[in-house]
Formats: structure tokens, sequence, C-alpha cells
């Protein structure tokens, strides 16, 4: 088997169990392997530290399959990462009242650059990095074997391929073509989502803990929902009894499933409005109007996909809760997030306070919000760590 030797004292990582090996920490690469190949990974005094596929394309240039030196890269290996992976989300959710959920998180279980979500009968892959395209038609078989009534979908069309050196692909994988929508339950809300053409494999399912967290708060309130999406918090904000919900979104198709979907669940139309434009300048006018809301729900896109562009997401940051601090009635509630892997907690956090420092508001956190249970974050890879949210209340 070939191996990637790394330069002296660079094996700390891997010691501790982290999941990558940069290219900046190799001594010798020349003649490694093929894109996605298995290889060992061997510290500058020779000794055997971890086996991973190898990625001649990326800045990643290992992601470690195991520490386990006995431990074999093939379909046995694969098989049992997932059982264990799915065993997980059998333990913490109640599938018979959520349809729709992830059952495999990338490194958080084990499998670097593999996602699969569920959406009752269909799951949903992402195969993002060499190592997992290699292994793609393995992994597919063995999830046939694991869900044999389920039909597989590939939604492997992102950009971060690229990096792989990976064009995008996007098909049937097994069984047939999803139909343009697909309802799904999130516990007590029924929703329709677009696997086809959706955002990420469809829905966001990392935020589901988060939408249900709206409801308690939400009783008799005015609630506006930026970057709305296909409405899940303003359904949940409907669902805890909320007077009346502004859903923006710079998508009509997608407005038009959030109405589609608070239909499905019996909220009055005319309590839950759609509205068609670009958040940032629609808070403007809500301001220079002198509109005002109890709560307000800020889940923009990812602002900064390259720690190059953390400056401008920063200020995108704390323009949109400067914003939204101006808007907030005495005593409303902001719910916060941002799901750039390059902004971290406490640069978030600091940004949200200079964001109601400069909006002239005294604020309160309530709460920290993350990712849902089935997005797992190991202890040894913070990196997996990318949704931070948070609950604040205007004090005056």
């Amino acid at each position: 088997m070939n191996n990637v030797v790394l330069k002296p004292g660079r094996e700390k990582s891997i010691l501790r169990r982290h999941p990558w090996i940069f290219s900046g920490a190799i001594q010798n690469e020349e003649h490694v392997g093929t894109p996605g190949e298995t290889i060992d990974v061997v510290s500058s005094k020779g000794d055997w530290l971890a086996r991973g596929s190898y990625s001649p394309q990326s800045q990643i240039r290992v992601r470690i399959w195991t520490w386990d030196i006995h431990e074999q890269i093939n379909s046995e290996f694969f098989f049992n990462r997932l059982q264990r992976a799915i065993r997980m989300r059998e333990q913490l959710l109640d599938t018979n009242r959520i349809t729709a959920y992830r059952i495999i998180n990338s490194e958080s279980d084990g499998l670097p650059g593999l996602i699969v979500d569920r959406y009752g009968d269909f799951l949903v892959c992402q195969f993002l990095s060499a190592g997992a395209e290699l292994w793609s038609n393995e992994i597919v078989t063995l999830l046939h074997e694991l869900f044999p009534n389920a039909n597989i979908y590939n939604r492997s069309d992102v950009e971060v391929r690229q990096k792989e050196g990976l064009s995008p692909h996007q098909g049937v994988l097994w069984g047939t073509l999803p139909p343009k929508q697909i309802e799904i339950q999130e516990g007590d809300i029924r929703m329709v989502v677009d696997i086809l053409e959706g955002h990420k494999t469809g829905a966001y399912l990392d935020q589901r803990e988060n939408r249900m967290a709206v409801a308690p708060f939400s009783k008799g309130k005015l609630v506006l929902n930026c970057f709305a999406y296909t409405g899940g918090f303003g359904l949940w904000a409907m669902h805890g009894g909320a007077a009346h919900i502004v859903n923006i979104d710079s998508s009509q198709y997608f407005l038009d499933l959030a109405q589609k979907n608070a239909a499905l669940n019996g909220f009055d139309p005319h309590k839950f409005e759609t509205i068609h434009g670009d958040v940032f300048e629609l808070l403007r006018q809500f301001r220079e109007q002198g509109r005002r809301f109890d709560i307000i729900i800020l889940d923009p896109p990812k602002f900064a996909e390259s720690a190059s562009q953390l400056q401008k997401a920063s200020r995108g940051y704390k323009d949109i809760n400067w914003l939204a601090f101006q808007l907030l009635n005495p005593g409303g509630f902001v719910f916060t997030f941002s799901c750039s892997g390059h902004v971290s907690p406490d640069l978030f956090q600091k940004i949200v306070a200079d964001a109601a420092l400069d909006a002239r508001r005294e604020v309160q956190l309530i709460r920290y919000l993350n990712q849902s249970a089935d997005h797992p974050i190991p202890l040894n890879f913070p990196e997996a760590r990318y949704l931070k949210g948070m609950i604040c209340r205007a004090v005056d």
C-alpha cells in the first residue's frame, strides 16, 4: 500500500484523531497514489499513524478512514460504519414522527466526504471527496441492502467537488426518479420538499430542532421569517400560535412551497404572508415604514465560502442583525444564525453584539443553538460545528 510521510512534528493532529491532513504537513508525496486511493499515513520516524483516502488535487490531501492498523478499507468497513450511524439515528429520533433526517454526516460518522439524507422512501447522497466518490458504487449497494425499499438519488451537484477534482453529478442511483415534491413529517408539522432542485439535499435538516424551538415563543406574536426558503421556521411559529407571519425569500418558487406547506397544516393563509424580494432591501423598507415585529428569524445562506471572504461575511452578518434589532419590539426576540464554517462561534457572537450596540439596543443572550442531533459534532473535529445560532432578547 502506498503511503505519505509527514514532516517532523506534524503528526500531532493525527494523534489527536483529527481526520484531515493538509498538503503542507506532508514531507514527500511523489507517486503516492490515484484520487481516492487508500493510503497509509506514516510519521517522519516511520511510525504508522492512520489510513485514509488520498486526494492529490485538494488542499486536504488525506481524509482519515481509520486509526486502527488492523482495519482494512473494504465493503465490510463501509457496512459497519453505515450500520453504526443508522443505529445512532434510531436511538436519537422518533422516526415514526420524523421522516426526514441525516443518516450519514461525513467525518462525524467516520465516513469523510459522504452525506446521506433520508426523505421517507428516498435516500439522497452527496459524494464530496475523492475517497467517497471512489467507493460510491459500493456504498450505494450497501445502502440498498440496509434500506431495501428505498430509492437512492445522487445530489453531488455542489461546487465543493471541484476542490477534489470532481465534476458535478445528479441522477438516480437506485430505484426510481423522485417526484417533484415529496411530503415529509417533522414532528407535528407536515412539509413538502423538492429533493431534485431544492437547497442542499432538499431541506435544511440541520435546523429541525431550532425550528421547533421557535414555537414556545410565538403565541400571539408578530413574526418576521427572513430567508424563509419553504417556510419551516414560519410553520413552527404558526404551530406555536403566532398572530401573523411574514416570510421573505429571494425565490418565488420556494415561497410558493411555503404557502403550500401552510395549507398542508391547515394554517390560515391570511396569517401566513409571503414576500418575494431581497431581505436586506426589504428590512430597510420596513424600518422606513415603521413596521415592528415581536420575533425576527435570520437564517441566511452561507456568507463565507472561504477564509478570504471572512471580512465581507462579517459585514453582512452585522448588517442583517443591525437591521433586525431596529425592527424589534421591546421584549422581542431575534433567532439569528450563521452556517459559515469560517465564522467561529465567538466571532459570530461578537458580530451580533456589535450589531446590537450600533442599533442602540440592550440585548440579552437567552440560549445558544446548534445543528440538530443527527448532525453530530465529534470532539476531535470542531470543524463539524458549522451551524451557530443564538436566541437574543431585547431588554429595552
